[in-house]
This record gives structure tokens, sequence and C-alpha cells, in this order.
């Protein structure tokens, strides 16, 4: 039987990680010319800050990742009509294999729902369209992809703490150093932020570790307690609206993005 449960680890993580995490390195840069004097900054203040040999080799090991850039300043699908954005997507085929991975997925899903209060629909949703329900995670080194954006201009000082969550994720053994994610470091099945896997990773297959890319239970149950964390009612309704749509918009903040996924989840779940 699976077993639920958050771990007292993500806590620690996030005492450890984030309060003693580098606020800031050398200067920002808008292409890759600075970005090797940046990360050896980077570096010693990341050993001086406690970060362990594991994390050290990972962020030594980084490079400017050009694809990151490029789709960090080409994210045109949000701003489509919603019509437009869902045809682009593949709602309909999201729809129709979110059906199937509910049932198939039943056991798994019923005991998240138990625990968490959120419907089949909503996490089948969410998995589909980040991953194609596992299917494709991306292609990115994700600690490179953080530690660009870190150090990328527009968004430092947001990226900066996403970095520092991955290297205590490294640290501690949860990321492997090698670890493929998307082009903004998103991690496994549901595309978790690093800090979100600390605030809000769960093990939900019971092995003892949060592993959101090989582990569907370890994904979707942190999916769940994500959208708990950002005020999921059980029972209340999650169109645009209502109350649990505030939930989803925590998850993405494209307002096409959000829409979408409260009109697939009502479907899967054939309200």
């Amino acid at each position: 039987m699976m077993r639920t449960k958050v771990k007292v680890l993500a806590a620690a993580l996030l005492s450890v990680g984030l309060s003693t995490g580098i606020a800031q390195a050398a200067s920002c840069g808008n292409d890759g010319n600075g970005f090797n004097a940046w990360k050896k900054d980077y570096l010693v203040q990341a050993q001086a800050q406690g970060y362990g040999q594991r994390a050290l080799n990972a962020l030594q090991g980084t490079k400017y990742n050009t694809a990151t850039i490029k789709a960090d300043r080409g994210q045109k699908s949000f701003k489509l009509s919603l019509d437009q954005f869902m045809e682009r997507r593949g709602a309909a085929t999201i729809v129709r294999k979110g059906k199937q991975m509910k049932q198939a997925n039943a056991q798994l899903l019923n005991q998240i729902e138990r625990q968490y209060g959120v419907p089949s629909g909503v996490l089948l949703a969410i998995w589909g369209m980040e991953t194609a329900f596992g299917g494709f995670l991306g292609n990115q080194n994700i600690v490179s992809a953080v530690a660009t954006l870190a150090y990328d201009c527009r968004r430092s000082e947001f990226f900066t703490r996403q970095l520092n969550a991955a290297l205590t994720l490294v640290d501690r053994g949860h990321l492997s150093p090698d670890a493929i994610g998307a082009a903004h470091g998103e991690i496994g099945q549901t595309q978790f932020l690093p800090e979100n896997v600390i605030k809000y990773g769960v093990d939900g297959d019971g092995d003892g570790r949060i592993d959101l890319i090989r582990s569907r239970a370890d994904a979707l149950a942190s999916t769940a307690n994500f959208l708990r964390g950002h005020g999921w009612r059980p029972g209340a309704g999650y169109q645009e609206g209502e109350p649990n749509f505030a939930a989803i918009q925590g998850w993405n903040a494209a307002g096409v993005y959000q829409k979408a996924i409260a009109i697939m989840a009502r479907q899967i779940d054939g309200k």
C-alpha cells in the first residue's frame, strides 16, 4: 500500500539550504562572457556557507546554458488566446490520456485525494500539461539551468534561491548533479522548481526518498501538497471564480495556463 508522508527532511533542508543560502554573487550579466567569473565568486561563497563537496563539484561543473536563456526570452505561448493555447498544448489529447491514466492509477490517486483533498483531474491535467504524463521531463542539466538564470540579470534574485535549493538537494543526495530537467531547471514529472521540492516535496511511495523524476507517486503527492500549501480546500470548486482556482494560480502565473488546467481537470473528472 502506498504510504504518503511529508518528510521531516524537507523542513530540515529548508532551514539549512535556504536560510544560509547565498543571497547574491558577483555582478550579473546578460550574456555568457562573465559567467565563469561569476561562478568563481559563487563557489567561494558556497564553500564559506558550508555547502559540501558534492554541491561544490556540481556548481564547478555548471556551464552557461544558451538554450535556457533562449527559452526564458521566448515564452510566446502564454500570449495566445485560451482556445489557441489549449490547441497548441494538445488539450484534447491530455484529456483523453488523462482519463486512461485515472483508471490506471486509481488507487494512488484516490489515496492522494483522501489525504490532500485534491481530485484526480487536477493532478492529471498538470501532469499531462507539464510532461505528457512523464513522457518528456526536459533536456537540460538542472544545475546549469538554474545557475545560468541566477547569473542572468533578468531574474537573478529569484533564481539565486533556486540555485541555492538545487545545491542543497545535491548536497543531501536527493538530486544528481547530472539530472536533466526543463529549461528553467524544473524537476521531475510535474516540473517542480528546486525551492518547491524542498518546501513541498513528499515521499509518496514510502521508500524513504523524495524522487520527483522516477516516482510518479512522489510527483503527484508533492503536487497535491503544493496545492494544499497554496490554500486548496477539499470539496470546493476549482474553476475560475471558485475557491480553489487560487491554488491553481499558485502553480503557474499565466492566466491561459490556469484556465486550461481547470477546464481539462473538469473534463478528465467527467464534470
